[in-house]
């Protein structure tokens, strides 16, 4: 916990409402890693962790670390919908999977985004890399809206982008939609040109380090929010040549060296421009790592991508769904903390707009809690009873204090056992102590029926009102949200 040197001081009282004055606004940059698992930065897995992650531990020196943060969901798109509105994507048509383009914004028009709310209150705003929440492309020469002709099919150059994230609270785009159609790059809302996956790291790189100088040079004039959603360690996996072969252990393991350097020349741009002691920095994943990258040859050489937890990338256990979570802000978080407080990306909207002062949008963030105490080494005040998790097939879990009650009789997802490889006469559900076992290895759900009673009890209202948090009544887009999953239940 940190000392009261550390606390707010004043003239920058969040807490009670006041907002900063426009020349101290802070400037937010968020980097969001794609299947980057726990253990594969060192500083959080260091007996199990080979792959070297330098900048991020270094980031972690300087800022607070959680470790008991969770993206808000075990795969991509979901969770990227809660960052951004501070509300579970469960809430909306993606009930499981993932979006795949050439559709609708998953974000309705109406809702607002952290962008948006940023946007409001005076900020610039920008996102460079992975979008993957659905837009639509038109035609280039008739306008038409345009529909995949067949897998994988890349949208032309110059096809227009009518609900893309300029249209979701965002000033300034650069990027792409997901990896099967990241070879077309994207500007504003124009498809500018098609270039290989191996070179859009570097590329994704270099843009953010021109949108801070830019800002730096006083372009805007603005305080600016940057969120970047890289493309990597995801597949495909392309450590470009002067990477591959440096983790000495397979190309993922590069890949994630490489992404690691990239995050380090953000943050010398940073520092470069004048910029960083007036800049929280939040780093990121938005699932556990993936089956991708090849886990037996990893922990062949000692690596372990989800460090002591059990799971990976699309389960319901916390493999898939704990991520890294480490946040610097010079002179307001003591450098070298921890906080082992539950969060969760969803928290995002409601702490940001602590920040600011303002109060949240009362038509969005309908599950977002605000953790700016525990960055101030103060606990958490939640009217949310517990977190959500979800799997990558719609199986449900929830978390309230030490208890996780999932509602599987497996993995949820890729792990062994899937559902259907569950023996038979196994218990319907999963509830486990994560305080005294945390490797979720010792199933306690026949033993404390009270436990897993009150927990699904919370669910089922959470999932029900349409918000975890108290607030104004709202609702969910769909009708029907089932919660039991696995056939027999």
């Amino acid at each position: 916990m940190m000392n009261s040197l550390f606390r707010w001081v004043a003239g920058f009282v969040v807490f009670s409402g006041a907002a900063f004055a426009a020349p101290d606004r802070p400037n937010i940059v968020f980097v969001l890693c794609d299947d980057l698992g726990y253990g594969d930065v060192q500083c959080l897995n260091p007996e199990r962790g080979k792959i070297p992650t330098p900048n991020v531990d270094k980031l972690a020196g300087e800022g607070m670390v959680f470790t008991d943060a969770h993206s808000g969901s075990s795969v991509c798109s979901p969770t990227r919908y809660g960052l951004l509105t501070g509300r579970y994507s469960w809430r909306t048509r993606l009930q499981h999977g993932v979006t795949k383009g050439y559709a609708p914004n998953l974000i309705a028009p109406d809702r607002p985004t952290l962008a948006s709310f940023l946007q409001d209150q005076g900020y610039h705003t920008g996102i460079i890399g992975k979008w993957h929440l659905d837009f639509q492309y038109l035609d280039p020469d008739t306008g038409e809206l345009l529909k995949r002709p067949k897998k994988n099919t890349l949208p032309p150059v110059g096809t227009k982008i009518p609900d893309g994230p300029l249209t979701r609270g965002f000033d300034y785009y650069y990027g792409f939609h997901h990896a099967r159609d990241m070879k077309a790059v994207i500007k504003n809302d124009t498809v500018i040109e098609h270039d290989d996956e191996i070179n859009m790291l570097p590329r994704m790189t270099q843009e953010a380090v021109e949108f801070i100088e830019s800002h730096a040079a006083g372009t805007s004039g603005l305080p600016f929010f940057l969120y970047v959603p890289l493309g990597s360690p995801h597949t495909p996996i392309v450590p470009t040549p002067e990477w591959q072969g440096k983790s000495g252990i397979n190309a993922y393991a590069d890949f994630v060296m490489q992404t690691d350097a990239a995050f380090g020349v953000i943050l010398d741009a940073l520092d470069r421009s004048g910029l960083s002691e007036n800049t929280i920095v939040i780093f990121s994943s938005d699932n556990g790592c993936s089956k991708a990258a090849n886990f037996k040859e990893l922990e062949a050489a000692g690596h372990y991508a989800s460090a002591d937890l059990r799971g990976s990338k699309s389960d319901i256990w916390d493999g898939g769904h704990r991520v890294p979570f480490i946040v610097r802000w010079p002179g307001r978080v003591q450098g070298g903390s921890t906080s082992d407080q539950l969060i969760c990306l969803i928290d995002c909207f409601a702490t940001l707009a602590d920040l600011t002062g303002a109060p949240l949008p009362e038509n969005g963030a309908e599950d977002s809690v605000s953790f700016m105490p525990a960055l101030n080494g103060e606990e958490i005040v939640s009217t949310r009873n517990g977190v959500i998790h979800h799997s990558i097939s719609g199986h449900f879990a929830y978390r309230s204090g030490p208890w996780k009650l999932c509602l599987a009789k497996g993995s949820g997802g890729w792990t062994a056992p899937k559902e259907n490889a569950v023996p038979d006469g196994a218990p319907p559900a999963q509830l486990y102590n994560l305080e005294t076992d945390p490797a979720e290895t010792n199933n306690l759900y026949e033993s404390h029926p009270e436990v897993v009673e009150r927990l699904l009890k919370q669910l089922e209202a959470d999932v029900t009102a349409g918000r975890s948090t108290a607030g104004a009544d709202s609702q969910n887009d769909v009708e029907t949200i089932v919660l039991w999953k696995s056939a027999g239940n």
